[in-house]
């Protein structure tokens, strides 16, 4: 092979390499009497808009710190946890938040919590939070589990976000919470993006759940459905992180369809 080459294979592996992720700092927040709810900030100095990312699951990272960098014990491949550094690039300061100081058993937020007054009562001083660090609308963005947090905080919270991004939304009835689909949606009426995997094989987040979700939500004038194709073979379960479900291969094309409608005038 010849200079010229080697240098355009060079030019293109930079290209083809993944984002930095910048470390940010673990914020802990008193939220109630003896509980604390922690996150990972990534603080922009001017930012488009502040995301809050809820990941799926039991939705305890495990945050702690290693010589005051965050470090995450559990759920590093859950896609919003993977792809936070994408949502920095798109000119958002990130929060990516853990479960609460008291929901650190083994179920972490599991079993009902994600759809009760204390949840709400966390992420609205992280709202508050984020509104005091720059005065520009706050979006909350769940995926699969995390997506029962967006949506029963969108209508219960006293802070008001400014709109709710549902990600492989929880669709079916099922014992570790309340599927997005039995909510009363019709009380939402913040803007919401809902995104979806064709192939998304996880029995509990089935794509034409998706569409259910969009039809109910009947009060929101602006909304969106977003069902992606494509992306990387499995390399995970249909309901982990690394298949359909958390669409792997092509997380910075996703996260730039949420970023346009999140900062869509």
């Amino acid at each position: 092979m010849n200079k010229s080459g080697k240098t355009i294979l060079f030019i293109l592996a930079l290209i083809t390499l993944p984002v930095t992720v910048k470390a940010g700092e673990l914020v802990t927040l008193e939220t109630r009497p003896g509980v604390t709810q922690g996150f990972i900030l990534i603080k922009q100095a001017n930012p488009e808009a502040s995301v809050i990312l809820f990941a799926g699951g039991k939705g305890d990272l495990e945050l702690s710190t290693d010589g005051g960098k965050p470090e995450i014990g559990w759920g590093k491949n859950n896609f919003l946890v993977r792809s936070r550094a994408l949502f920095v690039k798109q000119g958002f300061t990130v929060a990516v938040v853990d479960a609460p100081s008291d929901q650190k058993s083994y179920q972490g937020m599991k079993g009902g919590f994600r759809t009760t007054p204390a949840h709400v009562e966390d992420i609205d001083q992280v709202i508050k939070y984020l509104r005091k660090l720059a005065a520009v609308p706050v979006w909350l963005v769940g995926t699969s589990r995390g997506t029962e947090s967006a949506a029963y905080i969108a209508y219960n919270s006293k802070q008001h976000p400014d709109g709710i991004v549902l990600i492989s939304s929880m669709a079916e009835e099922n014992k570790n919470g309340t599927a997005v689909t039995e909510m009363p949606l019709e009380k939402i009426k913040i803007p919401v993006y809902v995104v979806a995997h064709e192939d998304d094989d996880c029995w509990v987040t089935p794509p034409i759940g998706t569409e259910i979700i969009f039809d109910k939500l009947v009060n929101v004038k602006r909304k969106s459905l977003k069902m992606f194709t494509g992306g990387d073979e499995p390399i995970s379960s249909a309901c982990k992180a690394r298949s359909y479900h958390g669409f792997l291969g092509i997380e910075e094309n996703v996260v730039k369809h949420i970023a346009e409608f999140i900062t869509a005038k």
